[in-house]
């Protein structure tokens, strides 16, 4: 017999992990320091530095963490003119949207694209040389693109990162 419950589309509800007392410390000295020794982890967390690799283990194979990145100072880089650009697509398939996000990531230049609700269907951060070059990344790389139907673009004049992702711990 078929289960009568109405179901909601997509895939079923996920659970967010739980994260014990340790793990809540291990992932916020992570985020304070990528490249945190075990030993000082292991220090900051009150665990031996053998748990601690098993708790890191644990944590990785939950994809709980995912990686380690480094920080950088993009206008020392070379690219000192940082843009939001808002786009909107004339339809939605699934399709597009994935080729979208995909080849855009993919581009010299982009920090991360963002599919978003809300009146825009994604925001792409772009980091470029010059407003000439971001004039030109527009126009050559975002609104070409099949499906774009508008475009705004606004400059970043300061980024201040977040500093506490987690609770305190």
């Amino acid at each position: 017999m078929a289960d009568d419950r109405a179901r909601a589309p997509g895939p079923p509800p996920r659970t967010p992990p739980v994260l014990d007392q340790v793990d809540r410390v291990l992932v916020a000295e992570l985020l304070r320091d990528g490249r945190a020794a075990n030993a000082a982890l292991a220090r900051a967390a009150g665990i031996a530095e053998s748990t601690c690799v098993a708790r890191l283990r644990r944590l990785r194979e939950r994809g709980i963490l995912t990686g380690v990145t480094a920080t950088v100072d993009l206008a020392r880089l070379g690219l000192p003119v940082q843009a939001m650009v808002s786009l909107r697509f004339a339809g939605h398939l699934r399709s597009d949207v994935d080729a979208f996000a995909r080849e855009v990531t993919g581009l010299p230049g982009v920090i991360a694209a963002y599919n978003v609700s809300g009146a825009d269907d994604f925001i792409v951060h772009v980091a470029t040389e010059t407003p000439e070059a971001l004039r030109d990344f527009v126009l050559d790389h975002l609104t070409v693109r099949p499906g774009v139907v508008h475009a705004e673009t606004s400059l970043v004049f300061h980024a201040t990162p977040g500093r506490r992702l987690l609770p305190e711990v």
